[in-house]
């Protein structure tokens, strides 16, 4: 079984919202994260979505699903305190509907709605051969690694460096140990799921997915969104 976790559990304060989570800001009447679960709904081999949503949006995010017509969202979850813990929420749900099926399990910011089908088949196709996947974008300007008292540290290879992006991908068994492990630990705020795997020792393998990938959290974002958005619907780029 492959199952989709989304999370949506953000509160838009980089976004400076006034009035509602920056996944339900709408753009050509139709909220963020209904762009990102219409390519999970659309995708064949996805059997099942959950959404891990801000707890007091659960209704109207209810009222979405029914009125885009998104059908696979099996259980929608209330967010935890951090992001990490919203993603846990969403991973024991998705084992409540796996039982003991063996089920590969894709985590995603509802937030991120530009990626295509092919993303999600690479990492599908990446953790049956390889244990996981993590969705990356070549460097296009120099990184810097800087000390606190921001001097430079170093200046990592372009050519050997990549932006982590989403979804990020693994057997649902093993990513929920591991959140497991990280609780016991007492670490509730890992920045994201592959920094976790890595931290406790699982080898990641990377697949390619587009720069234009990104996380919609500033008004800059927003506005990227929109242009590219508008460039798809003039078949002009960025057309799958």
């Amino acid at each position: 079984m492959n199952l989709a976790v989304i999370f949506a559990g953000g509160t838009g304060q980089r976004m400076k919202t006034t009035n509602r989570p920056k996944q339900f800001l709408e753009m050509h009447g139709k909220p963020i994260i209904i762009y990102t679960l219409e390519i999970f709904e659309k995708h064949p081999d996805i059997d099942g979505i959950v959404v891990a949503c801000v707890e007091e949006w659960i209704p109207y995010l209810k009222e979405l699903l029914d009125r885009f017509h998104i059908e696979k969202v099996k259980k929608v979850v209330p967010g935890g305190v951090t992001g990490q813990m919203s993603i846990y929420n969403g991973l024991t749900a998705a084992k409540e509907i796996a039982g003991e099926e063996k089920s590969i399990i894709l985590i995603h910011d509802g937030v991120r709605p530009l990626i295509n089908e092919g993303v999600i088949t690479d990492n599908i196709n990446s953790v049956k051969q390889n244990g996981s996947a993590i969705t990356s974008a070549i460097v296009k300007e120099t990184i810097m690694v800087v000390k606190d008292d921001n001097s430079i540290d170093y200046v990592p290879d372009r050519a050997h460096s990549r932006v982590a992006k989403a979804p990020q991908s693994f057997w649902l068994d093993e990513i929920l140990e591991v959140h497991h492990k990280a609780q016991q630990d007492g670490i509730t705020d890992f920045i994201d799921s592959c920094t976790m795997m890595k931290y406790y020792g699982h080898k990641l393998f990377l697949i390619d997915g587009p720069y234009e990938n990104i996380k919609i959290t500033t008004p800059d974002d927003f506005y990227t969104m929109r242009a590219l958005l508008d460039a798809q619907e003039n078949a002009q780029i960025y057309v799958d």
